[in-house]
């Protein structure tokens, strides 16, 4: 039988001008967002609620929740198109993702009811907390505890380089609702006893202290405490000791817009160098974009674009096809560590292209160093992607 072809359907194009046309429309306003984003680290609240009214938020939402339901495909395409405008789309709309994932696949309707409209209109902010200072990357080893008490869940613990929690109205919470050593006497998998709830962010028994850190776009990072937090029982998202079920739908949609949002950040620093290139003249009446110096490392970064590109788009395409995770993980993975490695390629060579001005502010470049090289590392290293890639999709011996 063979088999079924990806491509882009009318409704993707349709979700590509709407991006065009929001970049558009926010256009002359850049340079007071870049200052608000890059300079007082707050992101746009209008830059937000423009997402929410051209469907964006929406993208992975069905239409009976007040989403679009145009897929992850349509989401990527959009993320792309608006870190290639040079409006910055940030993580906080991938996160945003992981908490609709979240809820889509493992809520109640009525928390779907509750919370999904809210989402796709942009009315509320939502960030997402897995990772702890002792548990980041092997989140098994989390110790954030959410222990049942009647209606309740009492949250106790910490999460650290959680990001928007200050502006989110509320947060996906990860927690163990079994310690590793009860699961270990009674011979369970260490993937059970995990709870994923829905919390306030202003809840009594939260601090939150903020971590000087870059490249989160518009965003701060925080770490936070949990003193006896009250979660009910019903903004549990998914059956008790289930959330890890839960937490894999999330894994790889974010790890895909990571990818959407690479490939668009390199047409971006592609896009002013090629420009540059040719109107700087240095040595002669022939701009510098005539000199193979500077022409061969800008052709790499667009075929290797192309590359990355499709293989995003596959990823996505997958995902929306429902093919076996692992096979989207295969494509995932692959897509967000090329993909990371181009927008730091891109970014490297337009800086170089640039020379001395490339170091200025002004021109967007570097301030796009650290938000490129932060996508090595986050929202997976790309060690990890290897990993994934070596064992799952090659076959090869687990070697962590």
């Amino acid at each position: 039988m063979e088999q079924e072809q990806f491509g882009l359907t009318q409704e993707h194009l349709m979700v590509v001008e709407a991006a065009k046309g929001m970049a558009k429309k926010l256009g002359p306003k850049m340079d007071l967002f870049n200052k608000m984003i890059f300079e007082e680290q707050r992101f746009p609240e209008e830059i937000w609620k423009e997402m929410g009214n051209a469907g964006i938020l929406g993208a992975m939402i069905p239409e009976e929740y007040g989403g679009t339901g145009v897929g992850l495909l349509a989401m990527a395409l959009a993320l792309e198109t608006l870190s290639m405008e040079g409006v910055s789309a940030s993580l906080f709309a991938v996160l945003t993702t992981m908490d609709t994932m979240a809820i889509l696949k493992g809520g109640s309707e009525e928390q779907k009811q509750a919370w999904l409209p809210k989402i796709a209109s942009g009315d509320i902010k939502m960030a997402f907390a897995i990772t702890e200072p002792d548990a980041g990357t092997n989140s098994f080893r989390m110790k954030t505890f959410a222990k049942r008490d009647g209606d309740v869940y009492r949250l106790n613990g910490q999460k650290a380089w959680i990001t928007g929690f200050d502006v989110a109205d509320h947060a996906i919470i990860v927690a163990r609702t079994m310690t590793l050593e009860e699961l270990k006497r009674q011979g369970l998998p260490k993937s059970y006893g995990m709870g994923l709830f829905i919390v306030d962010t202003k809840a009594k028994g939260i601090t939150m202290n903020e971590m000087n850190t870059m490249g989160i776009e518009g965003f701060k990072q925080f770490q936070l405490y949990f003193d006896d937090v009250e979660v009910p029982v019903d903004n549990r998202v998914g059956e008790e000791h289930m959330g890890a079920m839960v937490l894999f739908h999330a894994l790889n949609p974010e790890r895909i817009l990571a990818a959407a949002i690479c490939v668009g950040m390199s047409e971006f620093a592609l896009r002013k160098a090629v420009a540059y290139a040719l109107e700087r003249k240095v040595w002669s009446d022939a701009p510098i974009g005539a000199y193979q110096g500077v022409q061969h490392p800008l052709a790499h970064v667009k075929a290797m674009q192309e590359a990355v590109r499709l293989l995003t788009y596959k990823a996505a395409w997958a995902f929306d096809k429902g093919l076996p995770p692992a096979e989207t993980g295969g494509y995932s993975n692959m897509a967000k560590l090329l993909a990371s490695e181009l927008a730091v390629d891109a970014v490297d060579r337009a800086i170089q292209t640039h020379g001395g001005n490339g170091f200025v502010t002004d021109y967007q470049l570097i301030r796009m160093w650290a938000p490129a090289r932060l996508l090595k590392t986050a929202p997976i290293n790309n060690e990890m992607a290897m990993n994934f890639i070596a064992e799952h999709v090659l076959g090869l011996p687990k070697s962590y």
